[in-house]
């Protein structure tokens, strides 16, 4: 499986992105998560920024995110993420964040903050969101699209068929309601992900694929599950290289505009190129 293999992360080219995060006591989902790629996004002076804290209200099988009690969220961190998007010259950012369960909007308030403070001082950087399900809470989803990001990110994660299973408080039908919800009413592309692997079948693909473009999905990301640990769910199925590019092929039939369909894609990775 030497497609599944990266190089070793190269200190001296990744020093300078992880100065400035550690300077700005930011987070970055690169690190929480494990990321496979974050040698190749930090070395291009790329990084997904984790708002809200790195404590998840959530226990999804998968993740590598610590699930517990969050702090509340930080009035300077939209600043913050000013002065370091500003200092890493970004023209591409990607704000995520932990679920946020825990309060009132579930993070969106603090979403708009974020976004709005740094498209308004730094009007030339598109700034793509990959949101939370935020319990499809109407009014927390309004307040995301008034913050007017350039593209907006929802990941259905996994098939219907097994995502209680791997999202135990995750809800598979709410998830595509989210996406649909933002396709009629924000005007603005729309992105979700998926991870393969994890004992689905092609035709749970095939429906997966079907439901997202129902949905008004226009971009997909197809990716390798890869468990953090084996204390995680476990990888069921290494999907060949010849797949991904069979699936590629089969969701650009199904009519999303851009497919992103690789063993090691994930939702942000090479995301400024979808644009």
């Amino acid at each position: 499986m030497d497609w599944l293999k990266v190089k070793a992360p190269q200190y001296a080219l990744i020093e300078k992105t992880l100065k400035v995060i550690k300077k700005y006591s930011l987070n970055t989902v690169c690190e929480e998560s494990l990321c496979p790629n974050i040698s190749e996004c930090f070395s291009e002076g790329t990084a997904t920024f984790m708002i809200l804290g790195k404590i998840c209200t959530r226990a999804c099988k998968y993740c590598h995110i610590s699930t517990g009690k969050p702090q509340k969220p930080d009035p300077s961190e939209p600043h913050r993420l000013f002065l370091a998007i500003s200092e890493l010259d970004l023209k591409y950012v990607v704000l995520t964040s932990v679920d946020r369960d825990d309060l009132p909007d579930f993070g969106s308030g603090h979403f708009q903050r974020c976004v709005e403070y740094i498209k308004s001082r730094l009007p030339e950087v598109s700034v793509e969101v990959l949101v939370p399900d935020f319990k499809g809470n109407l009014s927390a989803m309004d307040r995301l699209i008034l913050s007017s990001p350039d593209v907006i990110s929802h990941n259905i994660e996994t098939v219907e068929s097994i995502f209680k299973q791997v999202r135990p408080q995750g809800d598979y039908a709410r998830s595509l309601a989210v996406l649909r919800y933002y396709a009629q009413h924000s005007g603005k592309p729309i992105k979700s992900g998926i991870m393969v692997g994890l004992g689905e079948n092609f035709d749970d693909l095939l429906k997966t694929f079907e439901d997202l473009r129902n949905a008004g999905v226009k971009w997909l990301v197809v990716g390798q599950y890869l468990s953090p640990s084996s204390k995680h769910y476990p990888v069921k199925k290494y999907y060949r290289l010849e797949e991904f590019e069979i699936l590629k092929e089969v969701a650009l039939s199904f009519g999303f505009e851009r497919v992103l369909s690789l063993p090691l894609a994930r939702s942000s990775y090479h995301a400024w190129e979808m644009i």
